[in-house]
């Protein structure tokens, strides 16, 4: 609807597979201008693209799945199948939201997120062990998790938290910090 014939762009990196009925637009004027799509990426038939997205690398859209305009996915992701994304969100590194959610709030790196306005349900084990990572930082993730999820305070308390807590320095918790403070649709909690 907003596309009006500007000189905007769809900038595809390199290895994706790109099956059936993929649609993939490219940027809006009202927009950043250019949609892009990086490396090793695996789009399922009939998964969409709109406006104004920038995916990173290694990431898996299984069938349907469907992202509005102006959304961030991270690395190494996995969108189930018919789930949809709203406007404007983001997807953290390795999170992995399950097939028929509805996600219209960002999800931090490393969760699971399900549902008909998804929720999480903690952390993506599987993926990060898949991924090599060792015991301590699935342990530090999992704490972060718990302090975010289940210690009923507000955000920016369980960041205080988990600052304290698992220090500053750990580039996977930072990483999750991160993602938290900068979220300006606010995280799904």
């Amino acid at each position: 609807m907003k596309y009006k014939g500007e000189d905007t762009k769809l900038i595809i990196g390199s290895s994706n597979i790109i099956r059936e009925y993929v649609t993939m637009n490219p940027g809006t004027a009202a927009g950043n201008g250019v949609t892009i799509i990086g490396d090793s990426n695996l789009f399922m038939m009939h998964a969409h693209i709109a406006h104004d997205c920038i995916i990173g690398n290694r990431n898996i859209l299984a069938n349907n799945a469907t992202l509005a305009g102006h959304i961030e996915i991270q690395d190494y992701a996995i969108l189930g199948g018919l789930c949809a994304i709203h406007q404007f969100v983001r997807i953290g590194e390795s999170a992995l939201i399950a097939g028929g959610s509805m996600v219209v709030q960002d999800i931090p790196p490393y969760l699971v997120a399900s549902g008909d306005r998804a929720k999480i349900y903690g952390i993506n084990r599987i993926g990060l062990e898949r991924r090599g990572f060792s015991k301590d930082d699935i342990e530090k993730i999992k704490n972060a998790y718990k302090i975010l999820y289940r210690s009923k305070v507000t955000v920016k308390i369980a960041v205080e938290r988990i600052e304290d807590a698992l220090g500053k320095t750990d580039d996977k918790v930072e990483k999750f910090v991160s993602f938290i403070t900068n979220s300006k649709r606010g995280i799904t909690r």
